[in-house]
């Protein structure tokens, strides 16, 4: 048995997207506000996750808003050899504003406009919904400069992305305009089968859970989106039947070590790395997954 086409065909079309799209905008406005503390800095508003990249299902809820300060950067040196994190360092010119100034603010602003159920969470700020507004997770960040050369600053080469620290002082960096283009440039070389499909899996993974083939968490639906991305453009076509089946398998015979994020700056899997996947929790999946999809 396998899951019949109608089904996967119900699975592909994309959720919301008017109310998403109302929300969105309601809460840049504000963060855009004039009298917003930060004002006087330069910053970038932007989405991220499923609907920023059109793989939103109808059981998503949340809104994800990048918040990112861009009037100075943090850096990842770990590419650059001894020279080169010399040459950076006698180029370098402090900043006095901070990341954590910078959230402060931003916490600060959005409860005087939206009340006092903003929450501030580990990573993203929450905003609840109200009428037509969704609920929404402001995430506020610093650009992220990853260098590749750095001889002197007019000889330099790195990859933008965004960084933060959790409560408990962990940095973490990610890519998401990398995953955004890369995704869609996807979605373009598949003849528009890839985000149809990351949705599929989406709400596959949703009904493995509600009848207990894996527990929630075991596979996040960013790391879904990456796991897929890796698939090979000719994989996907003609049905949505054939290309699940043909993309799982490929994905269980293939060397996993290898995989990619959809940003392609990392490992799909990694031990300790907190925005990769774990190599057992994808080997948990796919063994559930192909489990239920022979059983359904």
């Amino acid at each position: 048995m396998s899951i019949p086409e109608a089904q996967l065909d119900t699975w592909a079309k994309q959720g919301s997207i008017i109310q998403s799209k109302t929300t969105y905008e309601t809460v840049r406005n504000v963060l855009q506000e004039s009298g917003a503390p930060y004002n006087s800095r330069s910053f970038d508003i932007f989405l991220q996750g499923s609907y920023g990249n059109d793989t939103n299902i109808y059981a998503d809820s949340d809104v994800d808003v990048v918040m990112m300060l861009d009037s100075i950067f943090y850096t990842d040196l770990g590419n650059l050899n001894e020279a080169e994190k010399i040459a950076y360092n006698t180029a370098r010119s402090p900043a006095s504003y901070t990341f954590e100034q910078f959230k402060k603010e931003v916490v600060q602003h959005l409860t005087n406009r939206f009340g006092s159920g903003v929450t501030p969470g580990k990573k993203a700020v929450f905003i609840p919904g109200s009428g037509g507004r969704r609920d929404c997770d402001v995430l506020p960040c610093v650009e992220l400069r990853r260098y590749t050369r750095f001889n002197s600053s007019a000889d330099q080469n790195f990859h933008t992305g965004i960084c933060f620290w959790t409560p408990d002082g962990t940095r973490i960096i990610n890519f998401p305009k990398q995953h955004s283009g890369n995704a869609t440039t996807k979605h373009q070389n598949t003849n528009q089968w890839f985000k149809p499909v990351v949705r599929i899996l989406k709400n596959m993974r949703n009904s493995m859970i509600d009848k207990g083939y894996i527990k929630a968490g075991v596979a996040p639906s960013y790391f879904l989106e990456g796991m897929l991305y890796n698939v090979p453009n000719a994989k996907f076509g003609t049905s949505y039947n054939s290309t699940v089946a043909d993309a799982l398998n490929w994905i269980i015979n293939c060397d996993r070590t290898k995989l990619v994020c959809a940003n392609e700056l990392y490992y799909l899997c990694h031990p300790t790395s907190p925005v990769t996947w774990r190599a057992e929790q994808l080997q948990t999946y796919l063994d559930a997954a192909r489990k239920f999809w022979q059983e359904w």
